[in-house]
């Protein structure tokens, strides 16, 4: 069981690395596509993949667990990455990192009120305040913070539905093999993309000049950031909890810092070594539970609400 719960934690670290270099991919590609074009053939060939590694007939499930694929698709794929394309529209980059980074703590919010086994403590309140502030020091790096309220509310619908994915992946995980849950999550991302595609007016059949650059980089963002990443996600979540995998998503910025000297040459300083140990201490804190044995051994939101409602 502790090696299987390791081999959990890799899956998720190995995820996050990944998902933190994506934007380089991202930012070479938006030099010719828009973020909805990017999206769509990040995902329809993705879905190709899938049917060539899992070519099995999918058939129709039960209404409930239909809609609930239903939810998988919009939460984690098109609704998700629609509202973060939105949010970079309207804010600032920085603002959206530093926003979506806050998943693990509304994921934490979430669970603690749909789910008894998920308890909101002490320790991941405290990792949370340390790990945020040791983002914000990582992005912002001494400048100032600009707020956009319409760019910032659609980053933080972006993180809260990915946070709800991240819940509800749990429900199918122990009853399907990743790669019927991948593939029929990815049929209904793609299924509820269609209307964003739709209202943004792309056009994924004009021509492009293709160059073996942008191929790699799509392949890239498909099989590995799309593909391989959500089966380890998934797959880390079915052995040791949403919260605990989320947590990991605080490394992003982190990784993302160190991708861009390694790739842009950006400069790493001082300021932004002491937030990625700020990053690190945050998530161990989070993970660990010796506050715990101080305190309560949980903060029970549920019970608070209740007992303020009776009053």
């Amino acid at each position: 069981m502790k090696n299987k719960n390791i081999f959990a934690h890799v899956l998720a670290i190995v995820t996050i690395i990944i998902w933190g270099t994506t934007f380089i991919s991202t930012k070479i590609l938006l030099a010719q596509f828009s973020p909805e074009e990017i999206l769509a053939y990040r995902f329809f060939i993705a879905f190709l993949i899938l049917i060539v590694i899992y070519p099995k007939k999918v058939k129709l499930l039960p209404i409930k667990e239909e809609i609930l694929f239903f939810l998988l698709g919009a939460t984690g794929i098109s609704f998700y990455y629609w509202a973060e394309n939105l949010a970079l529209q309207y804010t600032y980059a920085s603002n959206v990192a530093l926003i979506v980074s806050a998943i693990p703590i509304f994921t934490v919010l979430i669970a603690h009120f749909i789910s008894n086994s998920e308890k909101f403590t002490i320790n991941m309140f405290l990792g949370f305040i340390i790990a945020i502030i040791g983002i914000s020091i990582v992005i912002y790096n001494g400048k100032v913070l600009k707020l956009n309220p319409k760019g910032d509310l659609m980053a933080i619908i972006s993180a809260i539905l990915f946070s709800i994915y991240s819940i509800l992946i749990k429900k199918v995980n122990d009853r399907y093999s990743q790669l019927f849950i991948v593939r029929k999550t990815f049929c209904y991302g793609i299924i509820t993309m269609l209307p964003i595609l739709f209202i943004s007016k792309v056009n994924l059949l004009r021509t492009q000049n293709l160059n073996i650059s942008i191929v790699l980089n799509f392949l890239f963002l498909s099989i590995f950031a799309s593909v391989l990443c959500f089966l380890m996600w998934n797959k880390a979540i079915n052995t040791i909890g949403s919260i605990k995998t989320t947590n990991y998503i605080y490394f992003v910025p982190l990784i993302t810092m160190v991708s861009s000297n390694i790739v842009l040459n950006e400069k790493i300083s001082k300021l932004m070594l002491l937030g990625g140990a700020m990053i690190f201490v945050g998530v161990y804190i989070n993970q660990s539970k010796w506050l715990n044995n101080i305190f309560e051994p949980s903060l029970n939101l549920k019970q608070m609400f209740k007992a303020q409602s009776n009053k």
